[in-house]
């Protein structure tokens, strides 16, 4: 977190915003969500770490937005990772996602999304510029508080935009929702 150019503000931020998807699903395995949360996560699929079934990999090559709403089960968090079962196709299956994996994290209830830029190592490939930690808070307009659409499928290929684009969202009204998002980039913090 220091360097010879001084501290890494950028690093120590993203920790703590990882630090809130995890609180927020620790709360949840303990509790159960409450009144109308929910949470849209996409995550690289490619990252080490990362245990998805092989028919998942094999359609999610490179990332996977899942929905944590009704249907999920066993719901554990860890300090490096979290697992959870959810039904794809009517089939149970247990998912472990490293909390650096993941890419973006939405509660569109409340209008709230993290949108994390690098997401560390991808399959195996390190350095260069799109591994420099970057993350982005995002308050979701009021449009992507209400996804319509597949509610039967947990999971979808999430196109990346500014905000995180929720699973079952209509493809149509999820570019124009994420252009009036409102977001805060850690560039901004960043010595010029």
């Amino acid at each position: 977190m220091v360097d010879d150019d001084g501290l890494k503000y950028d690093v120590m931020v993203e920790r703590a915003l990882r630090g809130v998807l995890r609180d927020a699903l620790g709360l949840v395995a303990e509790r159960g969500l409450p009144g109308a949360h929910h949470f849209y996560i996409t995550f690289r699929t490619d990252h080490p770490g990362v245990e998805i079934p092989d028919r998942l990999r094999e359609r999610y090559p490179s990332e996977m937005t899942i929905v944590l709403e009704k249907q999920f089960w066993g719901l554990e968090v860890g300090q490096e990772s979290f697992a959870v079962t959810l039904s794809f196709a009517d089939l149970p299956e247990r998912l472990t996602v490293p909390f650096e994996s993941v890419i973006a994290f939405a509660d569109p209830s409340v209008r709230f999304g993290l949108q994390f830029e690098g997401g560390g190592e991808r399959g195996g490939e390190e350095g260069g510029e799109e591994d420099k930690p970057s993350a982005e808070v995002t308050m979701l307009p009021v449009e992507a508080a209400e996804p319509g659409g597949e509610k039967d499928s947990p999971a979808r290929p999430s196109a990346r935009s500014k905000a995180p684009k929720a699973a079952g969202a209509n493809e149509s009204s999820g570019d124009a929702a994420a252009d009036e998002a409102e977001i805060v980039p850690l560039d901004t913090f960043r010595k010029k």
